[in-house]
């Protein structure tokens, strides 16, 4: 099994930041550009991948009171992962994400993943911010 873990502050409450994290319809303005969720009946969610080319059906669970996005595959149980929003005070965020391959021939690899998150956090913040500048305007 590999796993990996980033970080990044956002400049929200973790409540706004958890909105726009949790919106599945709004996933592919921050996820990585390779990805494309289609929500079939949630929790049930169908992920495609273009590296790949492939479809996977996983499921997609958002815990608000917890302010945790849940993830996996669901047949093959090769992958899963998790997003954690907390509040850090002054307005502010930090949002965690954790990945974890259980099966290798699903990892890219240590630079593609990493790459992947810091690409996928910093689109999220920028989302955020304009969420919450809109809110304000």
């Amino acid at each position: 099994m590999t796993e990996y873990e980033r970080s990044r502050t956002m400049p929200a409450q973790p409540e706004q930041v958890f909105d726009e994290v949790a919106n599945v319809g709004r996933l592919e303005t921050w996820l990585p550009e390779a990805l494309h969720v289609e929500s079939v009946d949630l929790p049930a969610v169908t992920v495609h991948e273009d590296r790949t080319d492939e479809d996977t059906a996983a499921l997609l669970r958002a815990q608000r009171d917890q302010m945790r996005l849940e993830w996996g595959t669901r047949e093959q149980g090769s992958y899963a992962g998790w997003l954690q929003v907390a509040g850090i005070g002054a307005g502010a965020s930090e949002v965690t994400v954790h990945l974890s391959f259980f099966d290798d021939s699903h990892d890219p690899g240590e630079e593609a993943v990493r790459d992947a998150l810091d690409s996928s956090l910093r689109r999220l913040e920028e989302q955020v911010r304009l969420r919450v500048e809109h809110a304000a305007g």
